[in-house]
């Protein structure tokens, strides 16, 4: 029997050495392939492909800007009559960027590299295809346009159009005139360049029109590249004669609501300072630190608030978002629901703001900048929409956060 268990021992312990010095090697390799997975090496790598995504996703999205304005002149050109091709086209590219900025949107530092790689290899492949959709459709509407339509009968469609808009877009100069007036440079310098670009559109797009008249009347020249040219020059004329009609409004509604926006805010101050009584005195002391230095800010923003008061209504949206935090949980919910209809208004105002400072930003920025800028906007809507005034205050202030990151981000990428 002793020489049974010794025999066996003899067999034994090797195996076991070489098992379990197999399963150490094992796991070791396992625990160096994943740190190396998670290294700085494997993070800049997921990183460059991940902005090679994000490069790809900025050329369709503008891509896609590029087809909505040839659907545009498609109908306005054809009566209807040209097959939909481009339509679907943009449909389908449109699914594809949709779902590939909430992937890129879903990334965050935390992400594994290996997950990062796989999404960022996603997109950029959905995108290729959309890309190579939006071709095969352009190259098949334009064949259809060579059989079917005549040059001159696209160019007369266009005038008729320019026309139209130049009527549409009026004068803008007595508007300009009331906000210099009322109001300091600052609030209205975006709205005039906004006229100035509509009217240097227009001009472009008209005298686009004129040269493909001239090209129309030799055969042997095709007219749809200046028509295609005066399009984009109408297109980009209704743009800026919109956000020119946006922010003459937001200064205007901005003036209308900012005194009620002080007052409010003086409100929550009071509220503020009433329960910073029913405080300890270390909480009540790092409290009445906050309430002095919001109360300051607020008689500044105040002193200039009717010359600037988008500027104004914004800066007291931050500093009620300041006050909220360093209440924090001391109020009611009661209090907390009072504060936030009252609140509400404000920062959605200085959403909407800087959601209009971003958008036009958005041509030269990158896949970043317009990620946060369809946060901002999802987020606004979802203010809107919320029932429950702290969530829909909550949401406001996320869309301002995110606009603003926007902005930062499309001006960096100017720069750069």
């Amino acid at each position: 029997m002793d020489e049974l268990a010794a025999e066996i021992w003899r067999w034994l312990i090797p195996a076991l050495v070489v098992f379990g010095g197999t399963a150490v090697l094992a796991t070791v390799a396992i625990w160096l392939l994943r740190r190396s997975r998670r290294s700085p090496a494997a993070r800049a790598s997921a990183e460059a492909e991940r902005t090679a995504a994000g490069s790809a996703l900025v050329r369709l999205d503008d891509a896609i800007d590029e087809l909505a304005l040839e659907v545009g002149l498609s109908g306005a050109l054809y009566d209807g009559t040209a097959p939909d091709t481009l339509r679907r086209a943009r449909m389908t590219a449109e699914h594809a960027r949709d779902a590939s900025f909430e992937q890129l949107r879903a990334l965050t530092p935390e992400t594994h590299p290996d997950e990062v790689r796989r999404v960022a290899r996603g997109i950029r492949a959905r995108t290729e295809s959309a890309l190579a959709t939006i071709d095969a459709a352009r190259a098949e509407h334009t064949a259809w346009m060579t059989r079917n339509v005549s040059a001159a009968a696209q160019v007369e469609a266009a005038r008729s159009r320019a026309r139209a808009l130049h009527a549409e877009l009026g004068d803008p100069a007595p508007l300009l005139a009331t906000l210099a007036e009322r109001y300091d440079r600052s609030e209205w310098v975006d709205a005039e360049r906004s006229a100035v670009a509509a009217a240097a559109a227009l001009a472009a797009a008209e005298r686009l029109i004129d040269e493909a008249a001239t090209r129309a009347a030799d055969p042997t020249r095709s007219a749809l590249p200046l028509l295609a040219d005066a399009e984009r020059a109408l297109r980009g004329a209704q743009a800026e004669s919109r956000r020119f009609e946006e922010r003459h409004r937001l200064a205007t509604d901005a003036s209308a609501a900012v005194d009620g926006e002080i007052s409010a805010a003086r409100g929550a101050l009071r509220e503020a300072n009433a329960v910073r009584g029913e405080l300890e005195s270390d909480d009540a002391a790092r409290l009445g630190a906050v309430l002095t230095e919001v109360a300051a800010a607020l008689d500044a923003v105040e002193a200039d608030a009717a010359r600037r008061p988008t500027a104004a209504v914004t800066a007291i949206a931050r500093l009620r978002d300041r006050l909220d935090l360093a209440v924090g949980d001391a109020r009611t919910a009661q209090q907390r629901l009072k504060g936030a209809r009252s609140a509400l208004p404000g920062a959605l105002a200085a959403a909407r703001d800087q959601i209009a400072r971003a958008e036009p930003r958005m041509p030269a920025a990158g896949a970043d900048a317009r990620v946060r800028l369809g946060s901002a906007q999802r987020e606004l809507a979802a203010a809107r929409g919320a029932a429950n005034p702290v969530d829909a205050l909550d949401a406001a202030r996320r869309a301002l956060r995110h606009a603003e990151d926007a902005v930062a981000l499309a001006d960096y990428d100017a720069r750069f």
